[in-house]
C-alpha cells in the first residue's frame, strides 16, 4: 500500500511539473525556428511545442499505466518501477508522433 501511495505522488509531482518543461525550445530547435522560411517561423516554433507537449504527455501517461499494470498484476517494487519504465519509454515514442497533426508534419518537414 506504501508503493501505491509513493508511485501516486510521483505521478501527480510529474503531472505538475509537465507543463513546465515543455514550456520552452532548446537552443536546436530556436535555431530551426531561426532558419525557417520568414512565413513559417510561427507554425514551426508552435509545432515544436505541441511535439513537446505531446511527448511529455505521453511519458506521463505511459508511466502511470505501466505502473498500473504492475500493481495490477501483483508484481513488487522492482516489477512495478520496471513496468512504469516500459511504458514512459513506449509513451513517449507514441507521443511524439501524436503531438502534432499533418500540418505540422508538413510545416517541419520543410523547415528541417
Amino acid at each position: 500500500m506504501k508503493t501505491v501511495k509513493i508511485l501516486g505522488a510521483l505521478v501527480g509531482v510529474t503531472l505538475v511539473a509537465s507543463p513546465v518543461l515543455a514550456a520552452s525550445l532548446s537552443s536546436k530547435e530556436r535555431a530551426r525556428v531561426a532558419r525557417a522560411a520568414p512565413r513559417d517561423r510561427d507554425d514551426v516554433r508552435y509545432c515544436l511545442l505541441q511535439g513537446k507537449k505531446g511527448r511529455d504527455k505521453g511519458t506521463v501517461i505511459g508511466a502511470a499505466g505501466g505502473a498500473g499494470v504492475g500493481l495490477i498484476a501483483g508484481g513488487g517494487v522492482g516489477e512495478t518501477l520496471l513496468g512504469a519504465g516500459a511504458g514512459a519509454l513506449a509513451g513517449r515514442v507514441i507521443g511524439k508522433s501524436e503531438g502534432t497533426n499533418s500540418t505540422c508534419d508538413r510545416v517541419l518537414a520543410r523547415n528541417r
